[in-house]
């Protein structure tokens, strides 16, 4: 039996994986592996801190259980820079892709064990719930719908909405929808969406998911 720990930093990522992430996973590997999220220990709430996320990692890591696969699912946006490894490697790095891949390798490179699989999600929760109006539709009012079909139409794939502090996924949202809720709106519409367009949507996220898929066969 394999078992997977995914680091999430927040009330939302931790139920979209129960949710949505972890039925998927179990449908492709089977259900008698267990894939649960955690959520980072940083006393504050959230990813603040990249010592809250590596010490959670090797806690986990130290079981030494040759059948654990540990992960993160964290946002790249408002990531604690400061506080990441390899700066050196990543920090003069324009776009965006790229230096979210760095920061990756330099995690892979500073827990040094092959069971870690780095994930940093482009650029928040809420890209991938981008994917399709279809999860708007049901809940929100159709002026309101257009409106995020414009913002979806702006780009090439949902990972990439995020031009500004302002711009991120969630401030749309919000902008649109004050009263947003995150974990609980957020997630009715991610799994009014499903999976399966999410992937077909974010190629980052969907190369991660595969990279779990396939990791739990070996």
């Amino acid at each position: 039996m394999k078992r997977v720990e995914i680091i999430v930093e927040g009330v939302s990522e931790q139920i979209f994986v129960n949710e949505v992430l972890v039925p998927y996973i179990q449908e492709q590997v089977g259900y008698e592996h267990l894939v649960e999220p955690l959520m980072i220990h940083s006393g504050q709430g959230g990813f603040v801190n990249y010592e809250h996320l590596r010490n959670d990692v090797q806690n986990l890591l130290c079981s030494r259980d040759s059948n654990l696969l540990v992960t993160t699912f964290v946002d790249f946006f408002r990531i604690p820079q400061s506080h990441m490894p390899g700066r050196e490697t990543w920090k003069d790095e324009k776009n965006h892709y790229r230096q979210a891949q760095l920061m990756e390798e330099a995690m892979a490179q500073d827990i040094s064990d092959r069971r870690f699989i780095p994930y940093i999600q482009m650029h928040e929760f809420e890209a991938l719930i981008f994917s399709s109006i279809k999860g708007f539709e049901k809940y929100w009012s159709q002026k309101e719908v257009q409106k995020i079909q414009l913002i979806k139409d702006e780009f090439s794939n949902p990972e990439d909405i995020n031009t500004s502090p302002t711009g991120a996924p969630s401030k749309r949202i919000l902008a649109i929808k004050p009263d947003y809720e995150k974990p609980i709106d957020g997630n009715a519409i991610a799994i009014e969406i499903g999976i399966q367009v999410m992937l077909n949507e974010c190629p980052k996220f969907k190369q991660w998911v595969e990279k779990l898929i396939e990791r739990m066969r070996q």
